[in-house]
């Protein structure tokens, strides 16, 4: 039994079930219901249209890259019957439902944390913008300290993000920084060296004094 999938909501089409649509190019649409064959006739884009899976995707309200999605995916394969193939498969595809809706609560777990954290960051704003409005010292006073907490666990972060973002700069400018031939030296080569180069110093500047008091001379 082949399932089809709907070309405009993406939603399955069992056999028997919805409509089929020839262009004049021979492309085959099947609809699972009138309504989407009348917004595949109005010529309306599935991802604009908020009902339909392909919008969902698009705003991340479902499964979009998995590994439980390929096998759901169409294959023009002929196999030939075997009835342990067909008992694996039936199997398989029972355990795959379950992994799948596993990851799809995860997902909308996920989703409803986000929620809530934006849902409680606007309630503590709608507060800390009427607070005076509170006639209730005792509530007020509740209210006061949870707004002064949850400013100190803000401060907290961006701190904490701010530190992370120092470290990982710091980290790309050594990275990318060249290395230096006499940093790359021993400790005591570079020591050994160190009175040399101090010596040889003074008689670098006498060499340059002369090449400079020579050339105003020629001049």
């Amino acid at each position: 039994m082949r399932i089809e999938a709907c070309s405009f909501c993406s939603k399955p089409v069992y056999p028997g079930h919805g409509m089929m649509f020839v262009r004049n190019d021979c492309k085959i649409f099947r609809f699972c219901m009138s309504k989407c064959h009348k917004n595949f006739k109005l010529k309306r884009t599935p991802r604009k249209t908020r009902w339909t899976k392909t919008f969902r995707k698009a705003a991340g309200k479902e499964l979009t890259m998995d590994t439980t999605l390929e096998f759901e995916r169409k294959r023009n394969v002929p196999v030939r019957y075997n009835r342990e193939l067909v008992q694996t498969t039936i199997r398989a595809m029972a355990q795959v439902q379950r992994i799948k809706e596993a990851r799809e609560r995860t997902l909308w777990e996920r989703r409803q944390k986000a929620r809530v954290e934006a849902d409680t960051k606007s309630d503590l704003k709608e507060l800390e913008r009427h607070i005076e409005k509170i006639e209730h010292p005792a509530m007020k006073e509740t209210v006061a300290q949870t707004l002064a907490e949850s400013k100190a666990y803000k401060q907290a972060v961006r701190e904490k993000q701010q530190q992370q973002a120092s470290a990982s700069r710091a980290a790309e400018l050594a990275s990318a920084m060249p290395v230096d031939a006499d940093e790359s030296k021993p400790a005591a080569a570079a020591a050994a060296e160190a009175p040399a180069a101090a010596a040889a110093a003074p008689k670098r500047k006498r060499k340059m004094l002369g090449k400079s008091l020579k050339k105003k001379i020629a001049a």
